[in-house]
Order: structure tokens, then C-alpha cells, then sequence
């Protein structure tokens, strides 16, 4: 089957070669030169044969519709666009609408692999008309694991509906991250275990808590059994934040994955803001003891209680 691919990046780069592996024609397009393989995106459309079908995976927000809008120009009735990327799930009845008024299809396919995906396969969640995903079957039968498609592919439901189930994939990824650091945290405090990547790397045939994402920590641990080259600064693609608002929205109870997103904040303070006002209120009310801010307004040492009849029983 023949597909244009947009953006040839760290996913979208591997996911030509797979398809590409698996015998389909693919022509690809990116900003870059020196991987792309063609011009523009007016090249691209007019080496397609017709109807075509075109895979979008550039970031989400601005770009991605920017280039639904050129493609809107570009492509004509019959034609079809699949958009891969970690779009927020609002984008797509947008998309669908300003493509459907030209004729083309629209689908929306949240894509899970990362770097590995190309070796491994990529779990694909999919949004829109039945007509349109079986016409894309080829192409998610190329890049799902091997194995019953059931267990790598879903049609989720309308349009929207593929990028609504990465984005809760996304939110649960979080939790079980924040989950596996903070058991590695506690391993790593006590002197009782003395070889906690053993101990992480025994977790991962038989037990519970075995997963894809306790392999990858395992490797990072072996490759840098502290992580000491690492900083604790911990981004967030977007994902996490849009999941806890749509759990506002339905009403749904959210605390591990909230408390994974909110971790991440904490991550980013040099200093709380928060935890000084704790402080501040703890010695107002109890008298309790604190630390003084250092030279550049960073903790230092311990200050006393603000009076000699502060007792440090009462209060939190």
C-alpha cells in the first residue's frame, strides 16, 4: 500500500522504516533535507497516486494544524489523513470538520512505542468511520506488535476517540512511572538492601509488578546503578495535565495519576514556596522549629522556635 508520511522525527522516522520493511510504499516528508524525500508538501501530494492517504506526525497544537490546513489545499475528494501525533482529542472534531468539507476522510491515531516501536510494533487506538480505518487496515497491521490485532490495534469509536485513549494510556503511564521511581527511592534509602538493580531486575519475570516500563529501569540502572548522571528535573508533555482535566470534567477520581503529575512540579522548585509557608505557620501556631533560609534564600540551619513557650507537641 502506498502512504505519504509527514514528519520524519524519532517516531515518525522509524515508523517508515517498519512499514517500509514490511513492503509497503512510503514517501516521506520533513522539514529536514537530509531525511526526507521530498521538497514539500505539494511534491508529496502530487507524487501520491490517487486516492491518497496521508499519515501526519509532527507535534501537536499549532504544527499539526498548520498542516492539516495546507493539506485541506492540497489533497481533493476520496483522499484520506490519518493524524498520529499527541494531539489533544479537542483538535480532531476541528480537523475532521475543516477536511470533511473537501471531501477527505479523517482519523485520529493515538500511536504507543516510542524509539522502540520499529523493532517492537506500536499499540495503535483509533477514531473515526469504520470505512476509513478498514481502508488503513494495511498500514496498522504493518506497524501493530505481531500477534492477534486485538492486542495492538483498536478502533476506540468516532473521531476524537483515538487520541482521547492515548491520552489516558498517557495519564496512566505517569502513575506507573511515579510508582516504580518512588519504590526505587526507598530501596535506595535504606542500608539494608545493598544491591537495589538486583532487586528491581528480580521483580521482572513472575511477579506482579513486571512490566515493559521495570525493564527500561532496569537497563537505566545498569547502565548508571544511582542514575547520579541524571538531574531531577522532570518534565510533562501535556498529556498528564489534559487526563486530570477531562477527570474533572466527568466527575472521575484521579489521585495516583494527579500525584505522579504533581511530583513533576515538584521536581522543577529549586525551593516550595508552599513548604515555606508550612514552616512559617508551624512556628507561628506551635512554636516549632525551623530552618533559616541561606545566603541565596535556599534552606540553611535550624532556627529555633519563634518563643522560648512554644511547645513542639502541639500542632502538625
Amino acid at each position: 500500500m502506498q502512504l505519504g508520511l509527514i514528519g520524519l522525527g524519532r517516531m515518525g522516522g522509524n515508523m517508515r522504516d517498519r512499514l517500509r520493511a514490511a513492503g509497503h510504499d512510503v514517501l516521506g516528508y520533513d522539514p529536514r533535507p537530509e531525511v526526507s524525500d521530498v521538497a514539500s508538501l505539494a511534491e508529496l501530494a502530487a507524487a501520491l497516486d490517487a486516492p491518497r492517504v496521508v499519515w501526519v506526525m509532527v507535534p501537536s497544537g499549532e504544527p499539526t494544524r498548520a498542516v492539516v490546513g495546507e493539506l485541506a489545499g492540497l489533497l481533493v475528494a476520496g483522499d484520506l489523513v490519518i493524524e498520529g501525533g499527541n494531539s489533544r482529542y479537542t483538535d480532531d472534531a476541528r480537523n475532521a470538520a475543516l477536511l470533511h468539507g473537501h471531501g477527505i476522510g479523517y482519523l485520529d491515531v493515538g500511536v504507543s512505542g516510542g524509539v522502540w516501536g520499529r523493532d517492537n510494533g506500536y499499540g495503535l487506538m483509533a477514531g473515526g468511520a469504520a470505512e476509513d480505518v478498514e481502508r488503513a487496515m494495511p498500514i496498522f497491521d504493518a506497524l501493530r506488535p505481531a500477534g492477534p490485532r486485538e492486542e495492538g490495534f483498536a478502533h476506540a469509536g468516532p473521531v476524537g476517540a483515538g487520541h482521547f485513549s492515548k491520552m489516558v494510556h498517557n495519564g496512566i503511564e505517569y502513575g506507573l512511572m511515579q510508582a516504580y521511581a518512588e519504590g526505587f527511592e526507598l530501596l535506595s534509602a535504606t542500608d539494608l538492601v545493598t544491591d537495589v538493580p538486583a532487586v528491581l531486575q528480580a521483580w521482572s519475570r513472575g511477579t506482579v509488578v513486571r512490566s515493559w516500563l521495570l525493564d527500561l529501569l532496569v537497563r537505566a540502572l545498569r547502565e548508571d546503578p544511582r542514575l547520579a548522571a541524571l538531574d531531577d528535573y522532570v518534565e510533562d508533555s501535556g498529556e498528564g495535565r489534559w487526563t486530570i482535566e477531562e477527570a474533572i470534567t466527568h466527575a472521575v477520581p484521579l489521585p495516583v495519576i494527579s500525584a505522579a503529575l504533581f511530583a513533576r512540579f515538584a521536581s522543577r522548585q529549586e525551593s516550595s514556596p508552599a513548604m515555606r509557608a508550612v514552616a512559617a505557620l508551624r512556628r507561628q501556631f506551635g512554636g516549632h522549629a525551623v530552618r533559616a533560609a541561606g545566603p541565596t534564600g535556599r534552606p540553611g540551619e535550624h532556627a529555633g522556635p519563634s518563643s522560648g513557650g512554644g511547645s513542639t507537641k502541639d500542632g502538625a
